[in-house]
């Protein structure tokens, strides 16, 4: 319970700061300054809008299925939330102690999907529902290509328990992750990452808000909180993917430091602040690789979406499943 409250005031003081870190990057990408007026340099620009948009008149549609329509937003912020609710915060605080705990978050974050068709088809507005549809398309198809690489990591690290797969890369600093220690892990990380972008909708996988098509996607026809939730459940989304991310590949709670003649670093930089330090600085990372890629790349096609995942992804993760496995025979022979 300490880790989900915890990461329940990390995630609501996250996104503020991130929605205004996106803007400056995206503004540092193209050239230009992004918000400057409200506060120094813009950076009370985030906390305007969510005044903004709290204040805003909950408006609902004559036509909507009121129910569903008023309840859809809840069912994919829970899904999404009730994921950290196993992920360890450091060494002492393990989360919830669930033997099979990786399994169990890619199950309950994989029921978003039934809140964004509910928000769609309760719409009553086509381009919601079509909206709606892309995205549960999208988050079905690359849920197998995520889950695949995952299962790349325990087949290595012979557990589910992400607690004891972070304590697996602990001792000796970056020399002990994962992704150093088992090179053949690298592209299970790639795979990894993209579907994870697919999952979140993020570009260049954000068709199902394509703008210049859907208006706004499954939640056109939201407004103020209720929208607020959902952009609220992509941020988590990402946080969470990216926690996960650091805890299979980059050690987790541990620090990267390595010993340097008389000095452990390792040890000096251990520790309960540290590891929690440690964990969000990596996932902190990888949100902003995922903010760089979406004001980089262009959005695909909805055939190149669904080919990359069936045609590309799927396949090359079943066979970095393969070669795992013979990676794993050739360690314990």
């Amino acid at each position: 319970m300490l880790s989900l409250a915890f990461y329940l005031l990390f995630l609501l003081v996250f996104v503020v700061f991130a929605v205004y870190a996106e803007r400056k990057t995206a503004a540092f990408i193209q050239n230009r300054l992004g918000p400057m007026e409200v506060g120094p340099r813009g950076m009370l620009q985030t906390v305007a809008d969510l005044l903004k948009m709290i204040q805003k008149e909950d408006i609902k549609a004559d036509a909507v299925d009121k129910l569903p329509f008023l309840i859809a937003p809840i069912i994919v912020f829970v899904a999404v939330f009730a994921g950290f609710s196993v992920l360890p915060l450091n060494a002492e605080v393990a989360g919830s102690n669930v033997s099979g705990g990786l399994f169990l978050m890619l199950a309950i974050i994989s029921l978003d999907v039934l809140g964004i068709l509910m928000a769609g088809w309760a719409s009553n507005n086509k381009y919601s529902l079509f909206g709606s549809m892309r995205s549960v398309a999208q988050i079905v198809s690359y849920e197998i290509p995520i889950g695949l690489s995952v299962l790349c990591v325990v087949i290595i690290t012979g557990t589910l328990d992400l607690q004891k797969t972070s304590l697996l890369q602990s001792g000796r600093g970056l020399i002990d992750w994962n992704i150093i220690q088992h090179p053949v892990l690298i592209i299970p990380f790639l795979i990894f990452f993209i579907s994870g972008l697919a999952e979140s909708n993020r570009t260049p996988f954000d068709l199902p808000e394509s703008e210049s098509e859907l208006i706004g996607g499954y939640h056109t026809e939201y407004s103020g909180f209720r929208w607020g939730i959902f952009m609220l459940s992509e941020y988590g989304m990402m946080l969470l993917l990216s926690i996960v991310g650091a805890i299979l590949f980059f050690g987790g709670w541990n620090s990267p430091l390595v010993r340097i003649g008389s000095w452990d670093l390792y040890t000096m930089t251990s520790g309960t602040v540290w590891g929690t330090f440690w964990l969000l600085s990596k996932a902190l990372l990888l949100v902003f690789i995922q903010m760089w890629v979406r004001w980089t790349l262009p959005r695909l096609r909805v055939d190149q979406l669904m080919s990359l995942s069936w045609k590309y992804l799927t396949p090359l993760s079943i066979l970095m499943l393969f070669i795992c496995g013979i990676w794993k025979l050739w360690l314990i022979s």
